[in-house]
């Protein structure tokens, strides 16, 4: 959980907040003008305030009453009263940017399909549940980012599903721990996987052969998705959209570290270091892809 200095104003809670999380997503604000990066850090906020929400309130009526409170803040944020640090902080550049009020709202349905819902049968209901967490939020970004073709919103989307993939794989001892499963039903049976073997999350009873398939299936899934989504965008939109690339590549990263390590998520929380993350984020920038 970050920590927000007392008394910061709305800009400094919102860069505190961004910066606080550790995200990936935040070594690509660094490279952007101010206005952009004020609008992503603003937006990203708004996020990990929602997502902390279902991740650190055990009370699931608190919680739920909580993310009806920021659906009520979204309302009035954009009639114009907006009370909270984040909100305050994002209405003076939602117009500027294409930040809607539906936006804000798929994100709070996200994460109350998380208080709700501990278990996917398929592959569409997971694609579904990560519309709203990942590729909402990567329509968002792409438009502070810059854009110029409508193609550019479909990229967004699929990029988010990739990264949200990437995060499902990373997330399953995590998950595991508060009692969710993200793998969808349907293919734990095709490989075998008894969903008691993950919630357990220890050797030997969570890793087998059967385990190991099953995610790198999840990976070689993920990876096509990466792929998917760096042929929809547009070499017009490509330099604008070089925050998102940096993004691709951090996760992408992260996702061939879990690989090499023999998917080894049930027991811990792989990660990159930040110098490795700002190193890709540099070289992706000087790059350009």
């Amino acid at each position: 959980m970050s920590t927000v200095a007392p008394g910061a104003s709305p800009e400094q809670y919102v860069q505190q907040k961004a910066a606080g999380s550790g995200s990936s997503f935040y070594y690509a604000f660094l490279f952007l003008p101010p206005r952009r990066r004020a609008a992503i850090t603003a937006f990203y906020a708004f996020c990990r305030e929602v997502d902390d929400v279902v991740d650190e309130v055990s009370d699931p009526a608190v919680a739920a009453t909580k993310l009806a409170w920021w659906r009520k803040e979204v309302g009035e944020a954009y009639a114009g009263r907006p009370s909270h640090p984040v909100t305050r902080a994002l209405m003076p550049l939602a117009a500027e940017f294409d930040i809607r009020a539906a936006h804000l709202l798929a994100v709070v349905e996200g994460c109350e399909t998380d208080l709700t819902q501990t278990r996917f049968l398929d592959y569409p209901a997971l694609q579904r549940y990560c519309h709203l967490v990942a590729g909402v939020v990567g329509e968002v970004a792409a438009n502070i980012f810059g854009r110029t073709q409508d193609t550019t919103v479909q990229y967004a989307h699929r990029l988010g599903l990739a990264m949200q993939l990437t995060n499902i794989i990373r997330d399953v001892g995590d998950d595991a721990r508060r009692g969710r499963i993200y793998l969808p039903l349907a293919e734990l049976q095709r490989f075998d996987v008894k969903a008691h073997e993950l919630l357990r999350r220890e050797a030997p009873w969570g890793y087998s052969e059967r385990f190991t398939v099953l995610m790198r299936f999840q990976a070689e899934r993920a990876h096509a998705t990466f792929d998917e989504a760096l042929a929809l965008l547009p070499e017009a939109d490509r330099v604008a959209q070089k925050p998102g690339l940096m993004m691709a590549n951090i996760y992408r990263t992260l996702l061939r570290e879990i690989e090499s390590g023999g998917f080894a998520v049930l027991h811990q929380r792989i990660a990159l270091t930040p110098l490795r993350k700002l190193w890709i984020a540099t070289r992706t920038h000087l790059r350009g892809r």
